[in-house]
């Protein structure tokens, strides 16, 4: 569904809660349409993303340990060019 979501399950080290809150704010921002929330759409928002990354992390737990690590890393993992 959204292509720059990467796949956190199989990590070393495991996925951090910021790791795990960014995917939910991407899904959410996908699926809402909303990039930038407004004073309007704030709240419902971030009480969207708290409640998917809440459920990510336990999905993410709840998984057996995967037999591949993820062929991506998530975008704060990845070295910056100097």
């Amino acid at each position: 569904m959204c292509r720059s979501i990467t796949t956190l399950r199989g990590l070393e080290p495991a996925a951090t809660p910021e790791e795990i809150e960014a995917a939910a704010r991407q899904f959410v921002r996908k699926l809402s349409g909303i990039r930038h929330p407004s004073a309007a759409t704030q709240e419902p928002f971030d009480r969207a993303v708290a409640d998917i990354a809440a459920i990510a992390g336990r999905l993410l737990d709840d998984l057996p340990p995967r037999k591949q690590p993820p062929t991506t890393v998530p975008p704060n993992r990845r070295g910056h060019p100097i």
